[in-house]
């Protein structure tokens, strides 16, 4: 039961919630780094006229295919060129290896987090199939499975019945629900597209894996020696994986410092475990 000191709080926030509805995302996520009440609840306000709706960044949505791709372009490329400047192998030989692994790499990255991701939306879809013909079937069954889900979550019974029999007359979202409560799936949406995320792959791959070979690339008829073409390549995988890390902090809660220098080792520990294979 609710505390009478509670009651009055809880009507004013019922009154205003007409107040309530497109938030104001950039202010929203600031709000929550100052941790300020007052400016998360003006980041909730609905403009008027506007719809009710919330509009995040495309950019978050990819974040894992850009540092899945760039992360591995970066260290299969310097790899490469580490275990060919290593070998004694001429400038071209080093471009040469270089960029056809790095397409190789990338092409077959790319295809592989498109299938994967395809294949793994068709078995949850497939799923999705069988609890909708599971609940056209027996609906009480499925609500009652549903009912011990947020029962063993620490729900009242009766409150988590309640719940679920009003839910379970929109038959999408309580599928929708059930999928992830109960099988732990998260339903793929229709803008969803698994081509573009492996575009995404294929793309971060090249772009990142592009970098540790530029030292070569731009100095070809020079007078560097192969020691310093290869202290060049070094220092720019390191930018690489710094800049990889500053981006891969722009959409989580930990200092960008920690992500850069976390991607730094962690790409460093990898190529040399690639270059002596220990």
């Amino acid at each position: 039961l609710l505390s009478p000191a509670i009651m009055p709080k809880l009507k004013k926030s019922l009154d205003n919630a007409s107040e309530v509805g497109m938030r104001d995302l950039v202010q929203a996520r600031k709000a929550y780094d100052e941790k300020n009440a007052d400016s998360s609840k003006q980041a909730h306000k609905l403009t008027v006229g506007s719809p009710a709706s919330e509009k995040h960044s495309d950019a978050s949505d990819y974040l894992k295919s850009i540092v899945y791709g760039g992360l591995d372009g970066i260290i299969t490329t310097f790899a490469v060129v580490s275990g060919a400047a290593g070998g004694g192998f001429g400038i071209e030989v080093v471009l040469v290896l270089g960029f056809s692994n790095m397409f190789a790499d990338a092409l077959s990255m790319g295809m592989g987090d498109a299938l994967s991701t395809k294949a793994q939306n068709a078995a949850i879809m497939k799923e999705r199939e069988r609890e909708a013909w599971e609940f056209e079937s027996y609906p009480e069954g499925e609500i009652a499975e549903m009912v011990e889900v947020y029962t063993k979550k620490g729900m009242n019974e009766e409150d988590a019945r309640e719940i679920v029999t009003k839910m379970s007359k929109y038959k999408d979202i309580f599928l929708d629900t059930m999928m992830v409560e109960e099988l732990g799936m998260l339903v793929p949406g229709d803008d969803e597209n698994p081509a573009f995320d492996g575009f995404v792959t294929f793309s971060s791959f090249v772009f990142f894996g592009l970098f540790p070979l530029l030292g070569y690339l731009f100095t070809i008829g020079s007078n560097l020696s192969e020691t310093e073409l290869f202290g060049i390549s070094i220092c720019m995988t390191g930018v690489m994986l710094f800049i990889l890390g500053a981006i891969k902090s722009q959409f989580t809660t930990q200092s960008w410092c920690v992500h850069m220098w976390c991607c730094v080792c962690l790409g460093a520990y990898a190529s040399l475990y690639d270059d002596t294979g220990k």
